[in-house]
């Protein structure tokens, strides 16, 4: 969708989803084009301003997000996100605090769970799932359904005051690992 343009290109995790960001810079028309997804989200054909930011959103809640166009010499840029007001870096660290995601197989389906600790909302491949928690005696258990499977993240107590909470998804009884994402 981008011509031969396109000087940067991210990945944003958002509970919704992995959306690609993908930014075509003119640096003799000062043409932006900035693709969501390969979706056309913002064009500038003829800028005279070369430098500058481009802001736009980003997922169904509507994370804001900036591309910041640094000129460093000559007519060579720096091209940098920012999301929800952070470089993109903080804001992965801060999301790997507030999140928890699993990949997993189902019957040769992929799926991408994701669990919002802070309202623990549960996410699977886009759409957020109808939860049911309860308490029991080692923590909470939320439970939802993936097809026709039994799905449920137990939050426990890990024992250790620095790593507090932890969490793990089982599918049908089997637990599953985390995925660094």
């Amino acid at each position: 969708m981008l011509s031969g343009d396109l000087v940067a290109l991210w990945e944003v995790a958002l509970s919704d989803g992995v959306y690609r960001i993908e930014f075509a810079h003119g640096t003799t028309t000062g043409k932006r084009v900035v693709c969501v997804n390969g979706q056309e989200v913002i064009r500038k054909d003829w800028m005279f301003k070369l430098v500058g930011k481009e802001t736009f959103t980003v997922g169904g809640s509507n994370t804001k997000a900036t591309i910041n166009i640094e000129a460093i010499t000559g007519f060579a840029y720096e091209y940098s996100l920012e999301v929800d007001g952070k470089s993109l870096q903080k804001f992965i660290d801060n999301r790997a605090k507030s999140t928890k995601t699993w990949l997993l197989k189902v019957e040769g389906e992929d799926y991408r769970v994701v669990l919002e600790k802070d309202t623990m909302d549960v996410w699977c491949n886009g759409q957020k799932m109808d939860t049911m928690g309860e308490f029991v005696d080692d923590g909470t258990e939320t439970h939802f359904m993936v097809g026709e499977h039994e799905c449920c993240i137990k939050a426990t107590s890990s024992g250790k005051k620095k790593s507090g909470i932890v969490h793990y998804l089982l599918l049908d009884g089997e637990k599953i690992p985390a995925s660094t994402q």
